[in-house]
């Protein structure tokens, strides 16, 4: 009997969207697999903070190979069809506590398996699709009392990378074969297919029709600000400040003993009435859900003032309470709209060619293929290709590139249709983006919900809906720490049977250090800095899928970096071409372009236009005939009658009487050595020289190397496929710490595995499809040239939109700034409390400690809102420039 084999699979490529261990579909997926005929046992594996892998135990004398790898994709495939995720925004921002609960309302819905809802107002629900439908969670949401409208999700694609390996059972290691693209239609989109009468089936169905816009009434545990009250979303902040008003008036006439007692008494309980109108309303929605909130225990508190006389410190309290909340309400919003901007960037009509004549139409009715004309000055509407006029584009909305890009017409742009990514940058243009002085024709290849710049937005969305792992820990030290508040109230409360004292002092005494202990400024600090990191990340062309990467990017020491096309151009270019002693440069060029012309080999595509540019049509070009591959060595001809071989070294130690000069090894090997691919010329028994050529370096990857190191990061590593002499070249070249070349895809993951064992975190920079396997085992994945690519957004952790390799200092900088500010609003938030907390023991009295609690929340919330403004060096940390108004004429 042979022993038990494994199969690993990386889970996210399994389940497209679904990168942790604890998700609800991961369980699913091993129970569905174990006990399966032939299957030992399905679980899942990984070193700590790895991508988690699914590690299914067979027998190989019962089932194969293929056939596991089959059965457990199709397993992925069904859950996929059956659980799905609605992702949702709220027309207004929401207080981090209401957040909360909302979310736990929601996973008391019958099929829900997770919710998770954002302070911005961003909800995301993962959900059970045959035991509540999509019309019953929109109905759940509108009771909550929430407005808004549910986020547009466009086709994933299905074609994902699936790095696997087959070990021998006592293999502790993963060793993935060659990575190849695996076809698998479980795009575990949860919520991208269309389904009839399903809200995810067409952005123009029911999603818009059904506004949610019930804010009046309800369970309202949303707490909508837009629509209520008298002042529309400034109600709060008015009441507030009136209740301020009123005590500071009351406050004046009890010092000027200008009235009798009740006056400055009655203004104490208007102020009252105004402070408390929202806290009231809010802590009747928790007590209704049976939660005890901040918002329950500032009414509690106000109330005991209030019967021990203290009207003045209790109308204090709740001022600086709703004062607070209000302000906290309107820092979430300006971050919430900078990243609605986004959304609105594409105009809402375009103007349509057709039959000879064009008429404006909605962007909605837009089909891939139409023809729609974009004048001067104008935005983009939709994704496509130029078919028509010449001009450049400001792209900075969507790539966050500063520089505007030219464009040109492609031939034949209907047959490129089909692979959209494929189509070079001078061709391709995206929704959103600001055309120049030139009028052009774009053919529309991807519909409106499906563009580049709409799926941003609902990639943003539900970043902003996932909670970070600070946040995660700072919910669970709220849940410990205010029982133990309220554990410690309790006790005081009852002082008085211990000291000599009364009960109203006691009682004074306990309530003070209820408002001292609530934990406001902790419940805020975190989601406020995330999402204006998110925010200001999309505003510079980077994509950061949550506060996860963002706040892991912002710590890490280690980045390591593809070298084709990340690091270098991705175009080979003749570099060299030295002379052997009797022949002259022109001769060795003329000979190479004259055989090289013939072939389609990337290299000769590089010498052919390096030895025209050189030449510069000087010299008579010579003509070469009966042209001859010869397998992975070189290439034969005739030129002027005479033999004329082209090739690697080892070609000429081949070919008899080839023995190559001392001259022309010296040069070989030079060339070699620093970096270059060689190929030695011969023309009949002369031998004409060396050749060389390289994928060069990018300009700008020296200086991004030298940014990241003043940024903090001590390792910047390469890992190749190339020879380790190339990639020994282009490290030096670049500024880079290490290199490791000649490595196959699979090396590629196990070398990213033992650079994560020895530094820790480790990111990992490449396209996001070949190195998807890479990508998925380092701590974060950072793909190039996301806006042009499917794969790449859907793969990577972070997205460079452009494909601009000056952009990572800036996603790096901004994540450095968010992981400190991060780090300040918790010793901010902690450290107030555990000041208050003693000082109200000893006597502080409850309008010093409301002070200083409001005012630390205020605190956290300006300065995770400084993140909006970061400036970071490069292109990317440009804002994206506004409109002018002839754009917004032309585009209305």
């Amino acid at each position: 009997m042979s022993s038990p084999k494994k199969l690993r699979l990386d889970l996210p490529l399994i389940l497209p969207g679904v990168d942790s261990a604890q998700d609800r579909c991961v369980v699913l997926l091993t129970d569905a697999l174990t006990g399966r005929p032939g299957i030992e046992e399905a679980h899942i594996v990984g070193i700590e903070g790895d991508s988690p892998q699914l590690c299914v135990h067979f027998d190989p004398n019962q089932v194969t190979f293929g056939r596991v790898r089959e059965l457990v994709e199709s397993v992925g495939a069904e859950i996929s069809s059956q659980y799905a995720h609605l992702t949702f925004r709220a027309s207004s921002p929401l207080h981090a506590r209401s957040a909360r609960r909302a979310a736990d309302e929601l996973r008391k819905v019958s099929g829900v398996l997770e919710a998770d809802v954002a302070a911005s107002g961003a909800l995301r629900v993962e959900y059970d699709r045959s035991k509540v439908s999509d019309r019953t969670l929109l109905d759940a949401i509108d009771s909550l009392g929430m407005s808004g409208q549910v986020v547009p999700q466009g086709p994933m694609n299905s074609h994902k990378q699936v790095a696997v390996s087959s070990q021998e059972s006592d293999d502790a290691g993963t060793q993935p074969a060659a990575s190849s693209n695996q076809t698998a239609d479980h795009g575990h989109d949860h919520g991208s297919e269309k389904r009839k009468g399903s809200p995810q089936g067409d952005s123009s169905n029911g999603h818009d029709d059904h506004a949610h816009e019930k804010t009046e009434g309800g369970g309202h545990a949303g707490h909508d600000h837009s629509k209520s009250g008298l002042f529309g979303e400034k109600s709060e902040l008015i009441f507030s400040l009136l209740s301020g008003a009123l005590l500071l008036v009351g406050w004046l006439i009890s010092r000027s003993d200008t009235a009798p007692d009740w006056v400055p008494t009655a203004l104490y309980v208007a102020a009252y009435v105004f402070g408390g109108n929202y806290t009231v309303k809010e802590a009747v929605e928790n007590l209704r859900a049976r939660r005890f909130e901040i918002d329950t225990l500032m009414l509690v508190a106000a109330a005991g003032a209030a019967a021990l006389g203290e009207w003045a410190e209790g109308a204090l309290l709740l001022f600086l309470f709703s004062f607070g909340h209000s302000l906290e309400h309107y820092a979430m919003g300006r971050a919430r709209r900078a990243i609605e901007a986004l959304a609105k960037l594409a105009p809402e009509t375009a103007m349509l060619r057709r039959d000879g004549s064009t008429k404006e139409v909605p962007l909605k009715d837009l089909q891939i293929g139409d023809i729609v004309v974009v004048r001067p000055n104008e935005r983009l509407p939709a994704d496509g290709i130029v078919v028509a006029g010449t001009t450049s584009v400001n792209q900075a909305p969507v790539t966050g590139e500063s520089v505007p890009v030219d464009k040109r017409p492609m031939e034949d742009a209907k047959a490129a249709l089909a692979n959209f990514e494929k189509v070079p940058a001078e061709h391709r243009v995206f929704a959103g983006t600001i055309n120049g002085s030139g009028a052009m024709d774009v053919m529309v290849a991807r519909k409106s919900d499906q563009s580049t710049m709409a799926r941003v937005v609902k990639m943003v969305t539900e970043a902003e809906a996932q909670r970070s792992p600070t946040q995660q820990f700072t919910e669970r030290f709220e849940r410990i720490f205010v029982p133990s508040i309220l554990g410690l109230v309790g006790l005081l409360m009852f002082a008085w049977l211990v000291i000599d004292e009364s009960f109203a002092t006691s009682f004074y005494r306990a309530m003070a250090v209820l408002v001292a202990a609530s934990p406001c400024a902790l419940a805020i600090s975190v989601p406020s800095a995330v999402l204006s990191g998110v925010a200001r990340a999309a505003r510079g062309g980077v994509l950061v899928k949550g506060g996860g990467p963002l706040e892991n990017l912002g710590t890490l020491t280690s980045i390591a970096f593809d070298k084709t096309g990340t690091l270098t151009e991705g175009k080979p270019k003749l570099t060299d071409a030295v002379a052997a002693d009797g022949a002259t440069e022109d001769e060795l060029l003329l000979v190479a372009l004259a055989v090289e012309e013939h072939s389609d080999h990337p290299l000769a595509s590089a010498i052919v236009k390096g030895a025209r540019e050189r030449l510069s049509g000087q010299a008579t070009p010579l003509i070469a005939s009966d042209v001859k591959s010869i397998t992975g060595r070189g290439v034969q001809a005739q030129v002027d009658g005479e033999a004329v071989h082209i090739g690697k070294p080892i070609l000429f130690s081949e070919l008899p009487q080839s023995e190559m000069p001392a001259d022309v090894v010296k040069a070989n090997e030079t060339l070699v050595a620093s970096g270059r691919t060689t190929m030695v010329v011969r023309k009949g028994q002369r031998f004409l020289g060396v050749i060389g050529v390289m994928d060069t370096p990018r300009p700008v990857a020296a200086q991004v190397m030298a940014e990241l190191r003043e940024l903090g990061i001590e390792r910047l590593i390469m890992i190749s496929g190339d020879n380790q002499q190339v990639a020994d070249a282009v490290a030096k070249s670049v500024g880079l710490t290490e290199a490791r070349g000649d490595l196959m895809p699979e090396q590629k993951v196990d070398a990213i595995k033992d650079l994560r064992k020895a530094h820790g975190k480790v990111a990992m920079v490449g396209d996001g499809v070949n190195d998807a396997p890479a990508m998925a085992n380092s701590t974060v994945g950072i793909a190039m040239g996301a806006a042009g690519s499917d794969v790449a957004l859907e793969t990577a952790d972070v997205a460079l939109m452009a494909d601009d390799l000056a952009q990572l200092p800036f996603a790096v900088g901004l994540s450095r700034s968010t992981s400190r500010i991060i780090k300040q609003n918790l010793w901010v938030s902690l450290g107030v409390v555990a000041v208050l907390i003693p000082a109200t023991i000893f006597g502080l009295k409850i309008g010093t400690a409301v002070l200083f609690h409001e005012g630390s929340t205020l605190l956290v919330v300006v300065n995770a809102l400084r993140l909006l403004a970061y400036k970071g060096k490069g292109g990317a940390a440009d804002d994206s420039p506004a409109p002018s108004k002839s754009e917004v004429a032309s585009s209305a």
